[in-house]
C-alpha cells in the first residue's frame, strides 16, 4: 500500500489545503509541506531498502514494491503501481522540488491561496502517478491529470500574458497526448491480435511482436508526446512562454518535473518497447538533439528577461538528455539520468531565485538590474552557485552528467557529439551573464530590499547539498538505477541473426533483410 499512499497523500493534502486556506492561510501552507514531507519519508524508507551494489536481475524482479488491483479486467485494465530504481530517483526529485515550489510561493501567492495549493499538489500527485503507473491507461490518466492544474496555475496566477501562455501550453501538450493515446491503443490491439490477451499491462506489452511498419507508427506516437513534454526542437515553442508567465512555483514544477516526465517516458516506454525502431530513428534524433542544444543556448544568451533566459537554457540542457537516451549505451544513459536530476535541481533553484528577485524588485529585466551583490549578498551568492552548476562546473553534478552523456554518445556518433559540446561554451556565456549583469556593476537605483528569508535559504541549502553530492559521489544513485538501465539500454544489433526484424540498423548502415 505504500505506493498507493505516495500517490494519494499529496491529493489529500491538496483538498485539506483548499478548505483550510480561507480561514487559516498559514495552516494551508503548512498542510502542503507536511503532506509532501510524509510522502518524502515514505519514499526514503523504500529507497533505503533498495540501496546496494547492482546485480543482474530479471525484468520480473526489477520492482522493489508493487500493487496491482483489478480495475476493469474485461478490458484488461488494472490499477497497477510499481517502483524500481529509475522511478525511485524521480519520485524523490518530485517530492523535494514540490516542497521547494510551496516554499517559493509562500509570500508570492496571496489571492485564492487554497485553490493555488490544490492545483500545485494535484499536479504533484499526477506526476507521481506517471512515475509509478505500470498500466498504460492508468499512466495516460495520470499524464492528463498533470495538464489541467498546470493550465490553471498559469492562467490564474501567471503574469501579463498568462492566458496566451496557458492556452499555448494546453494546445501543445494536449495534441501530443492524443498521439500517445492512439499509440497505446494501437499497441493494445496489436498485442491482443498476436497473443489473444488484450492487456494494457507494461510487462505484457513488452512482449508485443515487432511488426514493422506498425511498430514504427506506434513508436512515433509515444515519441511525439514525450518530445513535446521534454521538449525537443522543434516541439519547444510552448516552453518559453509558459515558464515566463507562470508563477514561481509553477515554473519550478514545469522545469524541474513536467519536462522530466517526457524523458522518463522515453526511458520507460520508447526504448524497451521499440528497440529496432529506436535505432532506425536515432540518426534523426541525434541531429535534433544537437540543434536543440545549440539553438537553446543561443536563444538563452539573447534574452534580457531572466525567466525566459532560464527557460531557453532548459531547451539546451534537455538536448543533452535526448542525446544520452538515444545513444543508448550504459555510460550515456547514466549521464542522461544524472542530467535529468541535476537539471531539475539547478534550474528549479534558478527559477526559485528569479522569482525571489522579481518579488523584491518587481522586474525580471536584466537591463534594469545591477550592483545587487552588496544589497542582497546571500541571494547573489546562491544565484552564482546555481549558475555555475548550470554551466557544468567540475565538481558539481551537472558537469558529471554532461561529461557522461558526451562520452557515451561519442562512441555512437562522434560528429554530433563534437557539435553538441559547443553548447557547453554557450552555457558558460549565458550563465555568467546573469551574475555579471544582475549582481555586479553600478547600482541602477536599487532600493533597500530584503535578502533571502531563512525558509528560502534552508530549502536552497538542501538543493546545494544534492548538487554537490551528485558531483562528488554519484555512485549510490547509479547503483540504484543500474538494473533498470541494463534492461532498457539499446543492445548492439547483429545483422546476421535470423531472429532480427525485417528492418534493422547496424551503426550507420540500413540493412533490409529478405525473409522470403
Amino acid at each position: 500500500m505504500i505506493l498507493f499512499w505516495i500517490v494519494i497523500i499529496p491529493f489529500i493534502g491538496a483538498v485539506l489545503s483548499w478548505f483550510s486556506a480561507a480561514k487559516h492561510p498559514l495552516s494551508a501552507r503548512w498542510i502542503a509541506i507536511v503532506a509532501l514531507g510524509i510522502d518524502l519519508i515514505l519514499a526514503l524508507s523504500l529507497a533505503k531498502n533498495m540501496m546496494g551494489p547492482p546485480h543482474p536481475q530479471s525484468t520480473a524482479s526489477l520492482w522493489a514494491a508493487e500493487i496491482s488491483w483489478d480495475w476493469i479486467p474485461q478490458a484488461g485494465l488494472h490499477f497497477h503501481l510499481a517502483i524500481d530504481g529509475l522511478s525511485m530517483v524521480l519520485v524523490l526529485l518530485t517530492l523535494i522540488l514540490g516542497i521547494a515550489a510551496v516554499v517559493a510561493s509562500w509570500s508570492e501567492i496571496k489571492d485564492r491561496l487554497g485553490f493555488f495549493l490544490f492545483n500545485l499538489l494535484a499536479i504533484l500527485s499526477g506526476i507521481l502517478g506517471v512515475f509509478l503507473a505500470m498500466d498504460l491507461i492508468l499512466f495516460y490518466f495520470c499524464w492528463e491529470l498533470m495538464l489541467i492544474p498546470m493550465y490553471f496555475l498559469i492562467a490564474i496566477w501567471g503574469h501579463e500574458n498568462r492566458r496566451y501562455a496557458a492556452m499555448k501550453f494546453f494546445i501543445f501538450t494536449q495534441a501530443g497526448s492524443l498521439f500517445l493515446l492512439l499509440a497505446i491503443l494501437g499497441l493494445y490491439f496489436l498485442h491482443g491480435h498476436f497473443s489473444g490477451n488484450y492487456s494494457f499491462e507494461y510487462q505484457d506489452l513488452l512482449n508485443t511482436p515487432n511488426q514493422w511498419p506498425y511498430s514504427l507508427l506506434f513508436m512515433l506516437g509515444f515519441l511525439i508526446a514525450f518530445a513535446v513534454k521534454l521538449p525537443i526542437f522543434p516541439f519547444h515553442p510552448w516552453l518559453p512562454d509558459a515558464h515566463t508567465e507562470a508563477p514561481t512555483g509553477g515554473s519550478i514544477i514545469l522545469a524541474g518535473l513536467l519536462l522530466k516526465t517526457g524523458a522518463y517516458g522515453m526511458l520507460r516506454f520508447v526504448l524497451p518497447f521499440f528497440p529496432q525502431d529506436v535505432q532506425l530513428m536515432a540518426p534523426l534524433i541525434f541531429v535534433l538533439a544537437a540543434i536543440g542544444i545549440i539553438y537553446g543556448a543561443i536563444m538563452a544568451f539573447a534574452q534580457s528577461d531572466l525567466k525566459k533566459l532560464v527557460a531557453f537554457s532548459s531547451v539546451s540542457h534537455m538536448g543533452f538528455v535526448l542525446l544520452g537516451i538515444f545513444a543508448g549505451n550504459e555510460i550515456a544513459l547514466n549521464g542522461a539520468l544524472l542530467q535529468i536530476v541535476c537539471h531539475g535541481i539547478s534550474t528549479g533553484a534558478l527559477f526559485f531565485l528569479v522569482g525571489a528577485l522579481q518579488e523584491r524588485l518587481h522586474t525580471r529585466d536584466l537591463n534594469s538590474m545591477g550592483g545587487l551583490w552588496p544589497v542582497i549578498p546571500r541571494l547573489s551568492a546562491l544565484t552564482l552557485f546555481f549558475a555555475l552548476a548550470s554551466l557544468g562546473l567540475p565538481g558539481l553534478g551537472n558537469f558529471l552528467a554532461e561529461f557522461l552523456v558526451l562520452l557515451g554518445s561519442y562512441i555512437v556518433t562522434p560528429i554530433i557529439t563534437i557539435i553538441a559540446s559547443i553548447g557547453l561554451v554557450y552555457a558558460a556565456v549565458y550563465s555568467l551573464r546573469i551574475v555579471q549583469q544582475a549582481f555586479h556593476g553600478k547600482p541602477k537605483g536599487t532600493p533597500m530590499i530584503s535578502d533571502l528569508y531563512n525558509r528560502e535559504a534552508i530549502i536552497l541549502g538542501l538543493l546545494i547539498s544534492i548538487i554537490l553530492f551528485l558531483g562528488v559521489y554519484p555512485q549510490p544513485v547509479m547503483n540504484l538505477v543500474a538494473p533498470t538501465l541494463q534492461q532498457i539500454r539499446i543492445k548492439p544489433v547483429d545483422a546476421t541473426s535470423p531472429l532480427e526484424p525485417a528492418i534493422i540498423v547496424k551503426r550507420d548502415v540500413l540493412v533490409i533483410k529478405d525473409h522470403s
